[in-house]
């Protein structure tokens, strides 16, 4: 039996129509649909993983951490990765709305502060697009650097717009091939690494741990000496690894148009963690058995692709071929994972539109569902790309490194962590059993206290280096602290505006939309033979 009483349940379908009918969206047709299959939202899970925070950031981590350092780091956000899923699927499988985690902050908390998380996560899906785009640009010239990266941007814009602009299953459909490729990417140069590692490349160079003696597993950060630079190189890690990590969470907003959103989100979030400890720290790991810290390619301020250390490691054990192939892999990646940007950023818009917080004209669907003028206005922001033009596309991309993962993690801070238990407090007050919940974690609420006070430290301490003698750089100051010093002036703001307090735990919402979302599940049929039976569970 789901946690809610049946006698208030009769109110839900009324609740929703009410609150349809305040924000301009009671006509039928003016609503996303629910088009993502299992699989869909199965790749959709696996591919927000993957990006080009792997197959390219890693560089800049190995640069900064060593590989020790590399593979700690990424293991350290990979806990804060897992916390984030676990919350999110005891509230999304629970409640899968449109508007997803920015609703439920104003069910649980309080207005002001769905307002300010809202635009803080648009704010962070719209500047990742510009960054998946701009990485976009960086591996094609690894074939030519002659043809300006406007004209790369301009046709990978062309080829995600058009794919959004297709609708939910259309882009569902896209992200389960894109995602395929990258799982298959990222499996194989696993596999890939393991023999070169060994001596099984064309040059027969066995490597073993020959970069972890030297020059070391550790990097001496900026030349500090001892632990402390030892340490520093760790911490210089985490806000790469964070933005390698920013992703994960994009099932939460695709359970508003998820079919079967009950039983398909939870069986995408339970096996996140296998693919954080395969994609991420073994990778990693292998990358940093493949390249030594210091290889002058791992620069992107170069602005190539040859800055991969995959590519790097290929190429220095004699393969010809198949850094191509790889790099049209990592081309593709950054095309799935610029999609699913402007998905993620036009669903956020959406959800801030019915709520309430951004005009109306943003909840404006086709009779398909699509939300034309939220997906519109969020590719404009894809223009800002074109600063790699004059500036150069690695520099470029780590600026909106730095801008994406510090709004990523405030997004965590306080729209996961605060939300989550406070509905966590909502659902101990009111007398429900939690572990009734389609999803439940016997981790929580620990595991999401512990995640809060991570994230808030590597927050407060992202742009450490430029108070180092010598260091200061404006454009690292900026783009660090920036998303940080605007979220409090936002809420603060919504606060004295909206003026309403914040939901007491006994007065909190856990019925409204409960009778649509049962409505809309149906039966799924049972597999055919042993091959869908297996494929059912590889990719759900």
């Amino acid at each position: 039996m789901p946690p809610y009483a049946d006698t208030e349940k009769s109110n839900a379908s009324d609740s929703k129509d009410v609150e349809a009918s305040v924000h301009g969206v009671d006509q039928p047709h003016q609503a996303l649909k629910r088009q993502l299959k299992n699989r869909h939202v199965a790749m959709i899970s696996i591919g927000g993983v993957i990006g080009t925070g792997l197959f390219l950031g890693t560089a800049t981590s190995l640069r900064n951490g060593g590989p020790v350092g590399l593979v700690l780091g990424y293991a350290a956000v990979g806990t804060i990765t897992y916390t984030v899923m676990i919350s999110l699927g005891e509230m999304v499988s629970y409640l899968p709305i449109p508007g997803g985690h920015i609703k439920l902050a104003e069910r649980f908390v309080d207005p002001a502060l769905s307002f300010t998380l809202g635009w803080n996560y648009w704010y962070n899906w719209v500047i990742l697009l510009p960054t998946e785009l701009t990485a976009a640009s960086v591996v094609i010239s690894y074939w030519n650097d002659t043809i300006s990266a406007a004209a790369w941007i301009t046709i990978c814009l062309a080829v995600v717009v058009f794919i959004n602009m297709l609708g939910a299953g259309a882009y569902g459909e896209a992200e389960f091939v894109f995602a395929s490729i990258k799982v298959i990417t990222i499996v194989g140069l696993i596999i890939l690494g393991v023999v070169i590692d060994l001596g099984g490349g064309p040059n027969h160079d066995r490597l073993g741990f020959r970069y972890w003696k030297n020059p070391g597993a550790f990097v001496q950060y900026d030349g500090i000496s001892g632990t402390t630079g030892r340490f520093l190189g760790w911490w210089a890690v985490m806000t790469q690894a964070a933005f390698s990590f920013i992703g994960t969470e994009i099932v939460a907003i695709a359970a508003g148009e998820a079919k079967n959103p009950r039983r398909n989100i939870p069986r995408a979030i339970t096996r996140v963690y296998i693919r954080i400890v395969l994609f991420y720290v073994l990778g990693t790991f292998i990358i940093g058995l493949l390249v030594p810290s210091t290889n002058e390619r791992l620069n992107l301020s170069s602005g190539t692709a040859a800055s991969s250390p995959f590519v790097i490691a290929i190429e220095t054990a004699g393969i010809s071929v198949l850094p191509h192939i790889i790099n049209a892999c990592i081309l593709t990646s950054a095309w799935s994972a610029a999609s699913s940007d402007l998905y993620t950023s036009s669903r956020a818009l959406y959800g801030l539109a019915i709520a309430g917080n951004a005009p109306k004209i943003f909840a404006k669907t086709l009779s398909n569902g699509l939300p034309v003028v939220a997906i519109i206005f969020s590719s404009l922001f894809s223009l800002l790309a074109y600063m790699s033009v004059s500036s150069g596309a690695g520099t470029v991309f780590n600026w909106f490194v730095n801008m994406t993962s510090i709004a990523g993690l405030m997004t965590c801070v306080f729209q996961r962590y605060i939300t989550y238990i406070r509905f966590h407090a909502g659902l101990k007050a009111q007398g429900f059993d939690r572990t009734k919940l389609p999803f439940y974690s016997r981790l929580n609420p620990f595991a999401a206290w512990y995640a809060m006070i991570f994230c808030v430290v590597i927050c407060i301490f992202s742009g450490w280096s430029v108070f180092l003698k010598g260091e200061w750089a404006a454009d690292t100051f900026v783009t660090n602290y920036l998303p940080l010093a605007l979220f409090p002036v936002m809420y603060v703001g919504a606060k004295l505006w909206t003026k309403v307090p914040i939901v007491k735990p006994e007065d909190m919402d856990f019925i409204t939309d409960i009778d649509q979302i049962e409505a809309d599940e149906t039966d799924e049929p049972p597999p055919k033979n042993k091959f869908e039976t297996f494929w059912r569970w590889l990719v759900c």
